[in-house]
């Protein structure tokens, strides 16, 4: 059963999130929350394995709560999907290198959004990325400096150019297709990266693709 917590200031998107995902056998949700604060206890007092984070809210906003749930080890397992209103929001890019797994805008159709809750809990970091990357190449572009270069030295060359087919939307799948690999030895290249970049999901590998200049905006798969 994976188990939802819903987080978003106005309460019919909340109740229309709930009567969706409580329909589904497999998902339950096991709280709401109306601003970021709210969240961050229940985070830790129900431990969900998928948070549906809006990031427009008074008080503590979603950004603030990310980062807070994101960086406590008692909430590792949490994976954080912000939902915004507009594709192309100048905050969902800073909510994914926050430690956000990926984004959805709220008007989704319900099956993506239950498809995303699904693929999110199962470990995979993006939805829909095509959209995604357009959001990071929007603040990976204002990036001033790449980033530390001691990081990209911990990686093999396979490993970063793994990493860098994980930057344009490329799922493991398509890596192996690529590489001539089979898909587990794509995955163990992937997995392996995570662990050296100490990132959380596959979203925080494009972040840092992006930030280390192994993927320029505008370039494509």
């Amino acid at each position: 059963m994976i188990r939802v917590l819903l987080v978003d200031d106005q309460v019919l998107v909340r109740a229309g999130f709930r009567a969706l995902l409580d329909a589904e056998p497999d998902i339950t949700v096991v709280g709401e929350a109306g601003d970021g604060a709210q969240a961050v206890r229940l985070a830790r007092q129900t431990a969900p394995d998928v948070i549906l984070m809006d990031i427009r809210m008074p008080g503590m906003d979603g950004l603030a709560a990310t980062r807070q749930i994101a960086v406590d080890p008692e909430l590792s397992g949490v994976r954080i999907v912000v939902l915004t209103t507009f594709e192309l929001d100048e905050y969902v890019g800073e909510a994914l290198r926050a430690g956000a797994a990926g984004f959805l805008v709220k008007n989704t159709q319900p099956a993506e959004l239950i498809q995303g809750v699904r693929v999110v809990a199962a470990g995979d970091g993006l939805l829909s990325p095509s959209v995604t990357r357009r959001v990071i190449e929007q603040f990976a572009a204002g990036t001033a400096t790449p980033a530390a270069p001691q990081r990209l030295a911990g990686l093999t060359e396979r490993e970063r150019e793994v990493v860098t087919l994980v930057g344009i939307g490329l799922s493991n799948d398509e890596i192996a297709a690529r590489l001539v690999v089979s898909p587990a030895t794509a995955k163990t290249h992937v997995s392996r990266a995570m662990v050296k970049l100490a990132a959380r999901d596959r979203a925080q590998l494009v972040v840092f693709a992006y930030e280390a200049g192994l993927v320029r905006p505008g370039w494509l798969p």
